[in-house]
Parts: C-alpha cells; sequence; structure tokens
C-alpha cells in the first residue's frame, strides 16, 4: 500500500505542480479543489492519507477552516500531518497557521526540491 498525498488548492496549476512532485518521490496524490470537497476526500479515504498539503486562500471553505475542521478535538484527522502551500507571507499569519496545528509551511511560488524537502520532514524521512 503506497503512501497517499492530498493535495487541497483552488488552483490547478499548484495542484499540477505539487502533484508532479509527489509522483517523483513515488507517492500517490489525491486533489481536492477546496475546503468542503477536501473533507470528502478525507472522508473516503482517510485510512490512507499520510499528509495534507493545503492552500490558505480558497472560496467557499477556506484553508484556516479546512485546518480548525481537522485538528478539532475528536477529530479522525487531527493526526495527519499538514503544510501549509500558500501566499501568505505574514508572520502572524504564519503564527496562526502553526497554532492551529501545521507541521511545515511552504511560500508560493515554490520549487519542486524545495517541496519534495518539506514532504520528506512531515514524513519522518521515509522515502
Amino acid at each position: 500500500m503506497g503512501i497517499k498525498i492530498l493535495s487541497v488548492d483552488d488552483s490547478a496549476i499548484i495542484r499540477m505542480m505539487i502533484s508532479k512532485g509527489v509522483k517523483l518521490m513515488g507517492y500517490e496524490i489525491l486533489e481536492a479543489s477546496d475546503g468542503e470537497e477536501g473533507l470528502s476526500v478525507l472522508a473516503r479515504e482517510n485510512k490512507e492519507i499520510r499528509l495534507i498539503l493545503l492552500d490558505w486562500n480558497m472560496p467557499g471553505m477556506n484553508g484556516i477552516e479546512f485546518l480548525k475542521r481537522i485538528k478539532a478535538p475528536g477529530s479522525a484527522y487531527k493526526e495527519i500531518p499538514v503544510i501549509m502551500v500558500t501566499t501568505e507571507s505574514e508572520k502572524t499569519s504564519i503564527v496562526q497557521a502553526i497554532q492551529l496545528g501545521v507541521a511545515n509551511y511552504i511560500l508560493k511560488p515554490f520549487e519542486t526540491e524545495e517541496l519534495i524537502k518539506k514532504i520528506r520532514l512531515c514524513l519522518g524521512g521515509k522515502v
């Protein structure tokens, strides 16, 4: 059973870039274009998903609302590490995301090498 990573981002281009990096690592990528769809994918695949790559700014349910939902006490998903992949570079935003349980943070635009490095860190160096 391979490792599955969920990318939640409203940008098809960013999802494509993430997908490329994840596939280079030999992992399976699942995609969602907003927070609601992300929750649906989690509900369907939660036992298999090992990491979530999450955008902050999305229509409908944004990344912070999604994060609050999955990290809430009693959530079946709260142990899944989350990397924010976002343009939000304000220190207060980064601190807020970390306080809500984000494991790591990548600013857009990013290099595939940086993405791969942070994914490896979040998965405990498993390759």
